[in-house]
């Protein structure tokens, strides 16, 4: 399906689907300063191929969606600080522009799949609309705890730097990027990645909004105890050589939610490898099944 726009509230989100409607919904919720085709095309195909209504979608601030360029993105001092009072909208926020989504697609309910940011927003997703959820999936993500899942501190410049504007520059950053958080034992192809870059560039890109969407993040308190109260098969997927989100986030995570699933795989970064991907969607298949077992999800 061609790329579509959804007017949810005061932005207009940017989505594309997959698969028949008639199947299950599963949405995508990707991460920081990144766009939706960063769920590759094969990957939500051959979701679709296993019987889901895959739905993927730019989050505000990236992409094609809406670019909230009246809100000033944070200083490096706040950043530093992690001053809360620098966020113009928050994960919340961001939450329930998925929901909107949903309701725009007539969806009642879906497998919920976030990765890095995607799944803080995924997992408050959960938190705020439970009953809207069948299954959840937290990728490469934490719970909002400061002692845990935090950037190593040789990644710090990472998010300090913000990416160029320039075309070939900008892949070239991609292409850094991804050598110093990739997955060591899963290296990425350069190739892959710049021309992945290319088609993000080509799409738009507003260094700001990346710098709005990490203050959301740094406005987040912890979802701990509110991960607790949930009772939606979970599955936890996080890299054992991840530094950008080290891997105590994806354990405690695994810990918060009650009967979640901890898969944890050796080698992998913070991205997605291809050669992965097989492994992957076996346990994102897995627990949606787990879903159709236990019944209609519900929150206690």
């Amino acid at each position: 399906m061609a790329e579509s726009m959804a007017a949810i509230g005061d932005v207009e989100l940017c989505y594309e689907t997959f698969g028949d409607p008639g199947d299950p919904a599963m949405l995508l919720v990707m991460g920081l300063a990144t766009q939706m085709i960063a769920w590759h095309d094969e990957f939500c195909a051959q979701l679709a191929e296993r019987g889901f209504h895959v739905i993927r979608f730019d989050n505000r601030d990236i992409g094609r969606s809406t670019k909230l360029s009246q809100i000033p993105p944070p200083t490096l001092w706040q950043i530093l600080r992690r001053d809360r009072r620098a966020a113009g909208y928050t994960l919340e926020d961001m939450a329930d522009d998925a929901i909107g989504l949903l309701d725009h697609l007539g969806i009642e309910r879906a497998h919920v799949v976030g990765a890095s940011m995607g799944g803080m927003i995924a997992q408050t997703i959960a938190i705020r609309h439970p009953d809207r959820v069948l299954s959840l999936v937290s990728t490469m993500s934490n719970t909002g705890a400061r002692l845990t899942g935090q950037p190593a501190l040789r990644t710090l410049p990472i998010f300090l730097h913000r990416a160029p504007r320039d075309r070939e520059a900008f892949a070239a950053h991609a292409v850094r990027l991804f050598e110093a958080i990739g997955s060591p034992g899963y290296p990425p192809d350069p190739e892959e990645i710049r021309e992945h870059a290319l088609r993000s560039h080509s799409r738009g890109i507003d260094p700001a909004g990346s710098g709005r969407q990490l203050a959301a993040i740094l406005a987040a308190p912890d979802r701990t105890k509110e991960l607790r109260k949930l009772r939606i098969p979970t599955l936890v997927i996080h890299g054992t050589k991840d530094r950008m989100v080290t891997p105590s986030g994806g354990r405690r995570t695994a810990r918060a939610v009650p009967g979640a699933r901890l898969m944890l795989i050796e080698g992998m970064g913070h991205d997605l490898p291809r050669a992965l991907w097989p492994r992957m969607l076996d346990a994102i298949e897995e627990n949606a099944a787990r879903a159709a077992t236990a019944g209609s999800p519900a929150a206690r």
